[in-house]
């Protein structure tokens, strides 16, 4: 398929939502108005929108390699922010999949290229859970690796700053994790939500202060 069929499509699909409904361009264009982050993998395989039946305009979407969340890449965090933050969402999902190939490709000792560095996330999470993996078969130990990564990742969320504030404005905010399955279509809640602090060791526990009651903290300049 050409790149040409692709604009061919695209003007097919535009008529057919005019047809449909004259004003469905209009209103998409005024605003958007999502509940939803959705935190998924790349995989072409996974179309959240379609996963989920929701219209566009009715689901905010990050991908990226495994649907991992690291609190140093500033595009996940950025995306984060602004759904909580100005789009108010009242859920944000970490959906991951079945027979993900980066977390295949993190179980491997073959090197994949610039994503080793970022497959190192998915690594640590093996190792953390090595000895229970260890028990399985190959087939099943990849498909536990891929709930075990969307359960990570989940209370990776609950440590940022920006859900954290959120529940301390009483902004309603759950997180989800799901694994969605190739070979059925079908979603599966992990049962991993997480609406408050409960579950998170005090080390990672958030508060907002203001600058005036910010606790001093001892500070020695570097000296040589």
């Amino acid at each position: 398929m050409s790149i040409q069929n692709l604009i061919d499509n695209n003007i097919a699909w535009a008529n057919n939502m005019v047809e449909e409904d004259p004003d469905y361009f209009k209103r998409l264009s005024q605003q958007q108005k999502p509940e939803y982050l959705w935190i998924g993998c790349s995989d072409s395989r996974v179309p959240a929108n379609q996963v989920v039946g929701l219209a566009p305009g009715e689901l905010f979407v990050h991908r990226n390699i495994a649907n991992v969340v690291v609190h140093t890449d500033f595009n996940c965090m950025s995306v984060l922010q602004f759904a909580v933050e100005v789009l108010k969402v009242k859920h944000v999902i970490v959906c991951g999949h079945y027979g993900c190939g980066g977390v295949r490709a993190a179980m491997g000792e073959n090197e994949v290229g610039l994503a080793d560095a970022w497959l190192t996330n998915i690594r640590d999470v093996y190792f953390n859970n090595e000895q229970k993996l260890a028990e399985l078969s190959e087939h099943d130990r990849v498909n536990r690796l891929c709930e075990l990564n969307v359960i990570t990742q989940v209370y990776n969320i609950a440590k940022t700053k920006v859900a954290q504030h959120a529940w301390d404005r009483g902004q309603p905010l759950s997180i989800h994790g799901w694994i969605y399955g190739l070979e059925d279509g079908l979603v599966k809640d992990l049962g991993v939500t997480q609406r408050s602090r409960q579950d998170l060791n005090k080390i990672y526990h958030l508060f907002a202060t203001s600058a005036d009651n910010r606790p001093d903290i001892p500070f020695s300049p570097v000296t040589y």
